[in-house]
């Protein structure tokens, strides 16, 4: 949703509110064809039912209103309008600015055909559901090639098709002819695809194909395809998983291989005793951006990763359940499964496959089916001889990218028209400037005669597209129509701030003389100051309760632990790393503190675990934050841990001022059902959750939730002050303004009400 249009619905409401009961005096006379005249414009009876049917509903009744009540609306809407372009305001170069920001924002929906786009969200959604295996043979030859380059490439492949119908092995033939670098190891097996992992063309065929056939050569950028489909299946959807990599490539020496399978299977071995996940992923695997949170990873789909991980991640059928060791290109990995889900259904999809099919390979074909369009709508006359004269200056440079037609010929390029669009002339000077922008290197064996002709056929394209955008008031009423609200909402937007909004926000004698003389109409009524808590099962709404019960607050959120070498203090490059994480947490939850714990085994000195702590302290306060968010404990040697390691660590706890950090932490676990909220309730706030109207804590249950709340005190109904009552005085004050400076513009525009042409609206 765009500003202005928001606004604009924003202005009619407020205009609703505040001047329904009482209506400007309007003279009704008989006009020729206007319904309303206001001052020297003329408004038909079209645009007002237009205006009518968008803002009827207009209304803090939320009742459609009549054509009637409406009308106040609409001319007060008009005359505050005219105002503004009797300032010039419609004249500056900041409004034209912003509509002109606007303009080419909205255009681009009426410019792009929808059906087009529609079918090839419909038919990629079809293809989703399946994926298939194929396998092919590439033909190299740039999309670019001369016409004797594309036929010899296209022979080259109608020969190697004719071969395999014969018999000749698919693998093979792939291994010893495709252009593919990966086709000698794979012999041209491309593994499972599915929709927008293959270009357009190649999908296309792959999908249209039955099961064991060989395909015609296939046209795409790369050259010619030979495909061949091996087999299809239902798709399996999407899966997450967490993973435990121990790193060793197939460029590791032998022993490193060898030592790699043996830290996997002392991994696997812990699983298989009984040791939490999350501890094995921190004591052993090499990944370390995935091991900052468990070694979990991106949920994906099939093509998505290596074979190996992805049949192993398919095959997992348990949520929670792990792998045995998995070998694949970069080492050993054990999976865990973490989520499992189906194809959602295509409304879900819709929106983010129609953004998809404009900007993979299928934007090509929609470029060329926009292009056909436009061609069709509109009357392009092009002129070969002038094409002839400019076309001998597309020279190798273009494949380089480093073309200039002023090292050419020169010539008046200005005055040569290439082509017209109904009545508009393009000249070759602007197609040659197109090119010198546009231009990139292109492939070797690209043709340049190709090239340019291609640059002059897009750069038709370009300017048939602009042209359509220029005349879109001309051609699309929908859009004319919204351009002239934009317009109207820009205007009064920059009148009603001048004249109302900023005028009521600093008029402070103004405010505090409307809160004396409506001092009554300011008022709490009787409140409940207190606590609330809902949280989704006793168990959670027990263990917030007992959270909040101490401040600041304990928050089931903690750091990744520095683990020191026996005697070492200082910090490791490696720590250096944990504590950036640690100071991105602090940074964005400005309300946190946090508990750092030192701790040192028996045998080191007193002062190490309290140098450990102050060397934390003395990086976090480098990165700015200040020692009253940080709590230190240390622990010497008290509280020693089984794993003797740890017995060298500083181990972090997470703390809050806010509440509302609370709430957030135990949403995270619980998918949003925890809410936390202060402050004061009403007699009906509190009786709709099932609660008592008393001071003390209570439990309630109902709608699937549980509920508890705390009322310090009940507080008797009284006046507000000019303080607590100003935000509702502002908007008092707006609307008096507002009636103050419409009452002076109703003299100054007169309207007339053609209240025969009105009676239309109510039949």
């Amino acid at each position: 949703m765009f500003k202005i249009p928001f606004k604009f619905c924003l202005f009619v409401t407020f205009i609703a509110s505040s001047c329904k009961t009482s209506a400007p005096p309007a003279q009704v006379e008989q006009t020729a064809s206007a319904l309303v005249e206001i001052g020297n414009e003329k408004f038909s009876l079209e645009e007002y039912q237009e205006s009518y049917n968008k803002n009827k509903f207009a209304s803090d009744s939320g009742k459609a209103l009549t054509p009637e009540d409406y009308l106040p609306l609409y001319t007060d809407l008009k005359i505050k309008v005219l105002q503004a372009k009797e300032e010039g305001k419609d004249t500056t170069s900041d409004y034209k600015e912003e509509i002109n920001s606007y303009r080419d924002q909205l255009a681009k929906n009426h410019l792009v055909d929808k059906v087009q786009v529609d079918k090839l969200t419909e038919e990629a959604y079809n293809r989703l559901k399946q994926e298939v295996r194929a396998s092919h043979i590439l033909i190299r030859v740039s999309e670019d090639a001369s016409p004797a380059d594309t036929l010899e490439a296209h022979r080259a492949a109608t020969v190697l098709r004719g071969r395999l119908e014969e018999g000749s092995d698919f693998g093979d033939m792939a291994a010893k002819f495709s252009k593919d670098p990966q086709a000698r190891v794979t012999k041209g097996d491309l593994g499972y695809f599915t929709a927008f992992q293959t270009l357009y063309p190649f999908e296309t065929a792959a999908y249209s194909m039955p099961v064991g056939k060989i395909s015609q050569p296939v046209r795409t950028k790369s050259g010619y395809h030979i495909i061949k489909v091996t087999d299809k299946r239902t798709n399996r959807g999407m899966v997450q998983i967490a993973h435990i990599m121990v790193q060793a490539d197939t460029s590791a020496t032998a022993a490193k291989k060898d030592a790699a399978k043996l830290r996997i299977n002392e991994a696997y071995a812990k699983l298989q005793s009984g040791s939490e996940w999350a501890s094995v992923v921190e004591a052993y695997s090499d990944d370390k951006q995935s091991s900052k949170n468990n070694g979990l990873l991106p949920m994906f789909g099939t093509g998505q990763m290596v074979p190996e991980i992805e049949e192993t991640a398919f095959g997992l059928t348990k949520i929670n359940s792990y792998s045995k060791p998995v070998l694949t290109m970069y080492g050993w990995h054990i999976l865990k499964l973490v989520d499992k889900k189906s194809l959602e259904p295509y409304s879900v999809m819709a929106p983010a496959l129609s953004k998809k099919v404009v900007t993979d390979s299928r934007g090509k074909a929609l470029e060329q089916l926009n292009a056909k369009r436009l061609r069709e709508k509109y009357a392009v006359q092009e002129f070969a001889d002038q094409w002839n004269a400019v076309a001998i200056l597309g020279d190798s440079t273009l494949i380089t990218g480093k073309w200039d037609y002023m090292r050419a010929v020169s010539n008046d390029w200005a005055g040569n028209v290439l082509f017209k669009i109904d009545q508009s002339s393009y000249t070759a000077l602007s197609f040659l400037e197109y090119v010198k922008r546009k231009q990139q290197p292109r492939s070797k064996d690209a043709s340049p005669s190709i090239v340019f002709r291609r640059y002059y056929n897009e750069f038709i394209t370009e300017s048939l597209s602009n042209y359509e955008k220029e005349h879109l008031e001309e051609t699309s009423p929908a859009f004319r129509s919204l351009m002239n609200e934009i317009r109207e909402g820009v205007l009064l937007s920059q009148v009603m701030e001048e004249n109302v909004w900023q005028r009521s926000l600093s008029d402070s004698v103004g405010q505090k003389n409307l809160y004396d003389r409506y001092k009554d109409k300011y008022k709490f009524p009787e409140r409940a100051l207190g606590t609330m808590v809902s949280a989704p099962d006793t168990q959670t709404l027990n263990a917030v309760v007992k959270t909040l019960a101490v401040s600041p607050y304990k928050l089931e959120r903690k750091a990744k632990e520095l683990l020191f070498p026996v005697n070492v203090t200082e910090i490791s490059k490696e720590q250096s790393g944990i504590l950036s994480d640690l100071y991105i947490v602090m940074e964005k939850n400005p309300d946190y503190i946090v508990e750092i714990a030192g701790y040192r085994s028996a045998d080191e000195t007193e002062a190490t675990s309290a140098n450990r702590i102050r060397n934390v302290i003395k990086y976090l306060n480098a990165q700015n934050i200040p020692i009253l968010r940080i709590i230190e404990k240390d622990y010497g040697s008290f509280r020693q841990s089984a794993e003797s390691e740890r017995n060298h660590r500083v181990s972090f706890q997470f703390y809050s001022s806010s509440r509302k950090d609370v709430e957030r932490v135990y949403n995270s676990e619980t998918g949003g059902s925890v809410m936390i909220d202060d402050g004061y309730f009403s007699k009906e706030k509190l009786a709709a959750n099932g609660f008592k109207w008393q001071t003390g804590s209570q439990n309630s249950t109902g709608n699937n939730l549980v509920f508890w709340i705390d009322v310090k005190k009940i507080e008797p109904a009284r006046g507000k002050t000019f303080a607590e009552a100003r935000g509702s005085v502002i908007n008092d004050f707006q609307k008096e303004l507002e009636k103050q400076w419409v009452s002076g513009l109703q003299q100054k525009f007169p309207v007339k009400v053609n209240a025969t042409e009105l009676e239309k609206i109510k039949r």
